[in-house]
C-alpha cells in the first residue's frame, strides 16, 4: 500500500511528489543487474563499467581532470539562475537557490568526481549547480534498449543539518528544451531523487496532463526503495534507469544498486499518452536543489540549522544500449573529430565566409558565430553520421532582428551548391544573445559527409547567431 502526498506543492514541470513508502526491491533478472551491483559503496572514484555483451556504450563522462575546474561543455551546459528563459520562477518547484557556472557549486575534485555543492552567502542566499547534456537524443532503437546509469554519493547529511536538501539524477524529453511550456506531456523520468538526507531513492515516471491525467499528476508514477550496506549519504551507490522497447508492453524500469524497484509499463497508460512521453529523445540533468515541494512535504526548506557545503558526488555518467531484441550491441554514435550526435560549436568551422566569432553569454558559455546573413555559411568537414540515419538536426541559435527581417538556417552535404536536405525558418527571439534550441527534419543521412550551414534571406541584414548544432535519429 502507498501513501500519496499533497498535490499543488511542487514543480511546474517537476510538480510532484513522489511516493513516501518503501517498495519491496526485487531482484532484476538483466545481465546489468550484477556489474550494478559491484559499484556500491567502495572506493570514491572506480572506473564505469564495460558495457556487458550485446550493449554499446553511446556515452561516458566520468569526470576526470583537474580539481577545481568545471565540467567539459563539450558534454554539458550549465543551467543558470533561478528560471529555464520565459520558465517558471524557481524551476517551478520553489525551490530557493540561485543555479551557477562557478568552481564553488559545480567542480571536478581531481579524483575522478564531480561534486555539486550548495552554498549560503553571508546574506543567507543560497547558490547551488544544475548541468544538462548537450545531447537530447537518449532514446532506445525500435525493439532494443536503453541503460542510463550514474554512481553517486548523495550529501553526507542528515537529520536538521539537511533540512531542505533535495539532489537529483534524471532525464526530460528532448522537446521541453527550448519550450519550457509542455511538461508532463513530453515526458520525465527521475532516476534519483533525495530529500532532507532520508536513507530513500525515489524513482519517478511523469507524463500526461497535470493536474491527474493518466499519470497521476503533480505526483507521477512512482516509486522508492532504501539503500542498503551503507546509506545513500554515507557510500556510492549506482542509479539506473533502463528503457525496453524489446518487450510488450514496453516498459521503463529503475534499479538501485542492480535491484530493480520500480517499473512503469505502456498499459498503465492509454496509447496516446506514452507515445507522446515516449516518441523522442531525452537529456539528463544533475542537480542539487535547496528547498521546494517535496523537501517540503517532509518538513520544509533550509533554515538557519542547515549546514552548507555538502555536495553530491558523481564518479560517473553512463548511457549503454542494445539492439532489436536486446541480443547485440547497437554501434554508438560515430568517433572522430566531428561525431554527428555530439555537440559540433558553430566555430569549429573548417572554413566560411560571412561570419563573424565573439563572445557567449548562451549556457556554458565559449563562442558563437554571427553576424549571419544571406549567402553566408560555414563548413564542418567529415562529419560522420554511422550506418543509423539521421532525420533530425537541431540548432542553437538567437537573432536580435529587426522588424520584418527574417532568414532560413539550412543544412547541405559536401557542396554549397547541393540542395538542402532540411531548414527552418528565423525571425527576431529577443535579442542577438536571446538563446533558443530550434529543431527540424532533415532527409535520411548516412556515412561520413562535409557539412554546410548556409543561410538564406529576402533581406539584407543580418539575420541569426549560431552557438552549436547536432544531429538526431
Amino acid at each position: 500500500m502507498t501513501e500519496t502526498l499533497p498535490s499543488g506543492t511542487g514543480r511546474n514541470h517537476r510538480r510532484r511528489m513522489p511516493l513516501r513508502r518503501v517498495l519491496v526491491a526485487i531482484v532484476g533478472t538483466l545481465g546489468l543487474a550484477a556489474a550494478a551491483a559491484t559499484a556500491t559503496t567502495g572506493s570514491a572514484s572506480a572506473s564505469a563499467p564495460t558495457p556487458p555483451a550485446g550493449w554499446s556504450q553511446v556515452f561516458l563522462d566520468d569526470f576526470n581532470g583537474a580539481a577545481g575546474t568545471g565540467v567539459d561543455t563539450n558534454n554539458w551546459q550549465y543551467d543558470l539562475g533561478t528560471s529555464y528563459p520565459g520558465g517558471a520562477s524557481n524551476w517551478g518547484t520553489g525551490e530557493v537557490e540561485t543555479m551557477t557556472n562557478s568552481t564553488s557549486n559545480v567542480a571536478l575534485d581531481g579524483a575522478g568526481n564531480l561534486q555539486i555543492t550548495p552554498r549560503r552567502d553571508s546574506s543567507g542566499r543560497w547558490t547551488s549547480g544544475r548541468i544538462e547534456t548537450r545531447r537530447t537524443d537518449f532514446q532506445p532503437p525500435s525493439g532494443g534498449k536503453l541503460r542510463v546509469q550514474a554512481r553517486i554519493q548523495l550529501p553526507n547529511v542528515t537529520g536538521a543539518a539537511a533540512k531542505g536538501y533535495w539532489p537529483a539524477f534524471w532525464m526530460l524529453g528532448a522537446p521541453f528544451r527550448g519550450n519550457y511550456q509542455n511538461w508532463p506531456a513530453v515526458g520525465e523520468l527521475d532516476i534519483m531523487e533525495n530529500v532532507q538526507g532520508l536513507n530513500t531513492d525515489w524513482a519517478t515516471m511523469h507524463c500526461g496532463v497535470n493536474p491527474d491525467g493518466p499519470c497521476k499528476e503533480t505526483n507521477g508514477i512512482g516509486g522508492s526503495t532504501a539503500c542498503t550496506g551503507s546509506t545513500c549519504q554515507a557510500g556510492f551507490h549506482t542509479y539506473a534507469m533502463e528503457w525496453d522497447r524489446s518487450t510488450s508492453p514496453e516498459e521503463v524500469r529503475f534499479y538501485l544498486d542492480g535491484v530493480n524497484f520500480h517499473t512503469v509499463r505502456a498499459n498503465q497508460v492509454d496509447a496516446t499518452t506514452w507515445a507522446n512521453a515516449t516518441n523522442h529523445g531525452y537529456f539528463v540533468i544533475l542537480n542539487v536543489a535547496m528547498g521546494g515541494g517535496f523537501p517540503g512535504a517532509f518538513g520544509g526548506g533550509p533554515d538557519g540549522g542547515t549546514e552548507p557545503g555538502h555536495p553530491m558526488t558523481v564518479d560517473y555518467v553512463q548511457v549503454l544500449s542494445t539492439s532489436g531484441g536486446g541480443d547485440g550491441g547497437t554501434t554508438p554514435p560515430p568517433t572522430g573529430s566531428r561525431d554527428a550526435y555530439g555537440t559540433i560549436q558553430a566555430e569549429s568551422f573548417d572554413s566560411q565566409s560571412g561570419t563573424i566569432t565573439e563572445s557567449t553569454s548562451d549556457s556554458g558559455g565559449g563562442q558563437n558565430i554571427g553576424a549571419l546573413a544571406n549567402g553566408d555559411w560555414a563548413l564542418y568537414k567529415g562529419v560522420k553520421f554511422g550506418s543509423s540515419a539521421a532525420h533530425q538536426f537541431q540548432a542553437r541559435v538567437a537573432s536580435g532582428a529587426g522588424a520584418g527581417v527574417s532568414g532560413l538556417v539550412e543544412v547541405r552535404l559536401d557542396s554549397r551548391s547541393a540542395a538542402p536536405i532540411g531548414s527552418f525558418a528565423l525571425s527576431n527571439t529577443g535579442g542577438w544573445q536571446s538563446w533558443r534550441t530550434i529543431p527540424a527534419n532533415i532527409s535520411g543521412v548516412t556515412g561520413t559527409h562535409d557539412v554546410y550551414l548556409t543561410f538564406t534571406s529576402g533581406q539584407p541584414s543580418d539575420f541569426v547567431n549560431v552557438n552549436w548544432f547536432t544531429f538526431g535519429h
